[in-house]
C-alpha cells in the first residue's frame, strides 16, 4: 500500500474492522516513513457491475464516480460523508441484488435524486441541474417550483 502523503510503500496496520455486513474490511494504517495515518477499505472483487450509459454504451460501475457527483452537489451543505456513503451503498446494493448486474444511469440518477430530495433540497436541486441537464433558467425554475408545491401540498 502506498502512503497517500509521502508515497512510501511500507506501512503497518494499526486496526482492522469488518463492516456489519462483513463485505468490507476497514484498515487503519500508519506510514513507516512519515508516520501519518490513513484508512483503506478492502472489498471482494467479484464480477463487475455494469452501468448502461445513454446511447447503450456500457462501462464498469465506479463507486467513486457516484460519490464524487454527490460531493459536488453537497458542497458546503451540512451533510456528513457517512450519509453520502450510505446513499452510494444503497446504489451498490441495488446492483448486487439485480440478476443482470447492470443498471442504467437513469436508474442511478433517479435513486440518488430521491435520496437527496429527502436529505437536503439544495443538494437535490444542484444534482438535478447537472443530471437533468437544464438548458435554461426556465427548466431550473420549474424544478424549484415543483419542490415548493410539494412542500406546501
Amino acid at each position: 500500500m502506498m502512503c497517500p502523503f509521502c508515497s512510501h510503500r511500507e506501512d503497518k496496520v494499526i486496526d482492522s474492522r469488518e463492516s456489519k455486513e462483513a463485505d468490507v474490511v476497514r484498515r487503519r494504517r500508519e506510514c513507516l516513513k512519515c508516520g501519518r495515518r490513513f484508512t483503506t477499505y478492502e472489498r471482494i472483487d467479484e464480477i463487475p457491475y455494469m452501468v448502461i450509459k445513454k446511447g447503450a454504451r456500457r462501462e464498469k460501475f465506479e463507486r467513486q464516480k457516484v460519490l464524487t457527483g454527490l460531493l459536488k452537489a453537497c458542497e458546503k451543505r451540512p451533510i456528513s460523508m457517512g450519509k453520502l456513503a450510505e446513499i452510494v451503498d444503497e446504489v451498490e446494493n441495488r446492483l448486487a441484488e439485480s440478476p443482470e448486474r447492470e443498471i442504467s444511469t437513469t436508474e442511478i440518477g433517479e435513486m440518488l435524486m430521491d435520496r437527496l430530495e429527502k436529505l437536503d433540497k439544495v443538494a437535490f436541486v444542484r444534482f438535478a441541474s447537472v443530471y437533468r441537464d437544464f438548458q435554461d433558467v426556465e427548466a431550473f425554475l420549474g424544478e424549484l417550483q415543483d419542490l415548493v408545491r410539494q412542500k406546501r401540498g
